[in-house]
């Protein structure tokens, strides 16, 4: 599993009005790297305790929506979403999760080629999270392998993110994989992102994203995510 024990962290919460830059550039194919990206960040819980998945940001009419898997939504009580987070400073704030989307064939079954899920973040100071960060366009339908991917997340073991380069690969018709190391508990709601900014794959999937840090999986998005994201979007 891509989720395991809680790291207990110290949060700052610092406001910011600008807009933020990308990240420090890929490494080799296969290669982790340590990485930046202001939209992809931690999830908490808003209890207490440290950050147990990944998740970011994705471009939506209301600016307020965050892509993870769905098994980091499941659960009672609330979360908070810190974009950016790195060395238990929130550069960008920390964000208030007030809605939550999960497929029918995870809040039913939890199977895991649904293991992708949304949540909609309230505004703070009437400012939604994507003017604060920007976001990544969130896009079903995309060959396996068609190009490599950018995947970034936060290990539960650290405080800054990594970051790892490669080009996924079918692991039959629902699921993809990617040969990253470092990627371990923590890293569930990693987005894959590829070249053209577009979110094609969530860290999640078969085995909770995986049973060791050098492999991880997503769901192939198809169908049933790109219909959530609409419903999570608020597009009719």
């Amino acid at each position: 599993m891509k989720r395991v024990l809680f790291v207990a962290v110290v949060l700052v919460g610092l406001v910011t009005a600008s807009t933020a830059t990308g990240d420090d550039g890929a490494g080799p194919f296969g290669v982790t790297v340590t990485g930046r990206d202001a939209r992809v960040g931690v999830l908490l819980r808003a209890a207490g305790g440290g950050h147990f998945c990944t998740a970011s940001v994705v471009d939506a009419p209301h600016r307020n929506l965050i892509v993870t898997a769905a098994h980091c939504l499941d659960g009672d009580g609330g979360l908070v979403f810190v974009p950016g987070y790195r060395d238990g400073r929130a550069p960008y704030g920390e964000w208030n999760v007030r809605r939550r989307f999960l497929p029918r064939g995870w809040a039913e079954g939890r199977h895991e080629d649904s293991d992708v899920g949304f949540a909609v973040l309230a505004p703070r100071g009437g400012t939604q999270v994507q003017d604060v960060v920007g976001g990544n366009r969130f896009v079903t339908g995309t060959a396996t392998g068609a190009t490599g991917v950018t995947v970034t997340g936060y290990p539960d073991t650290r405080e800054t993110p990594v970051s790892c380069t490669d080009k996924p690969a079918a692991f039959g018709r629902t699921q993809q994989r990617i040969a990253c190391p470092g990627f371990s508990g923590g890293t569930s709601g990693s987005p894959w992102v590829n070249g053209d900014g577009q979110v094609v794959g969530v860290l999640g999937g078969h085995d909770q994203g995986g049973t060791t840090p050098g492999v991880s999986y997503s769901v192939v998005l198809g169908t049933e995510a790109r219909r959530l994201y609409r419903q999570a979007a608020g597009i009719s």
